[in-house]
């Protein structure tokens, strides 16, 4: 007893002998989908219609991640982790962050109470 595949329509669902795994092509990709003949037809319409303006467009990137300023690189403090300055913060019941960027004005409490780490210096 052979088994039978039925081929079931990817874009509305209905099953039929002109259903069938179609290939194509947008830009330089190429994609495969079940279809039955008229929607493959009116696919096909829609590729045509698309591939002039495609073949003028140009492929974007994905953005990636930012580059940090200069200003974000340089040393806050001198001799002095952050984990240092989230240690003395929490002790002195500073409010700040287990991870990321930490405050400008804890940075400044902590220096005013460790001149030394004053990258100044």
């Amino acid at each position: 007893m052979a088994t039978r595949v039925i081929m079931v329509d990817d874009f509305d669902g209905h099953d039929g002998e002109d259903v069938a795994k179609r290939d194509f092509e947008i830009g330089e990709t190429t994609y495969t989908i079940d279809l039955g003949d008229e929607n493959f037809k009116k696919l096909q319409e829609a590729v045509d219609v698309l591939t002039p303006y495609l073949e003028k467009a140009v492929r974007v990137k994905q953005a990636g991640r930012p580059r940090r300023a200069a200003a974000d690189t340089t040393p806050r403090l001198h001799g002095y982790s952050n984990s240092d300055v989230r240690e003395w913060a929490r002790e002195e019941g500073v409010e700040v962050s287990s991870r990321g960027k930490i405050g400008d004005e804890v940075y400044e409490k902590f220096i005013a109470a460790h001149p030394d780490a004053s990258p100044d210096d």
